[in-house]
């Protein structure tokens, strides 16, 4: 039962994941000297280590962020119920 319950909490959960994934991205983007949003992949004016770097700290960010929030999601989950949702 309780897994049921948990799948709509966790798309909340992963929707919220990815705003605050962003956001901290673009900080950190910002905190590291560059003006402006992070390059896109076909911006020709872009060179390739600046495009892969962005893309590697995307990465990270965003995969950093989705598991702090699933994991406290799933904790917050088990301290209410006393199940641990699979």
């Amino acid at each position: 039962m309780v897994k049921i319950l948990y799948k709509p909490l966790g798309l909340l959960f992963g929707a919220f994941g990815g705003v605050v994934a962003g956001a901290v991205f673009n900080r950190l983007w910002a905190l590291l000297g560059h003006q402006g949003a992070a390059p896109q992949a076909t911006e020709p004016d872009r060179t390739w280590k600046e495009v892969l770097t962005a893309a590697a700290l995307q990465g990270a960010v965003f995969a950093l962020v989705k598991a702090a929030i699933d994991r406290g999601g799933a904790a917050g989950t088990s301290r209410l119920t006393g199940v641990w949702p699979d």
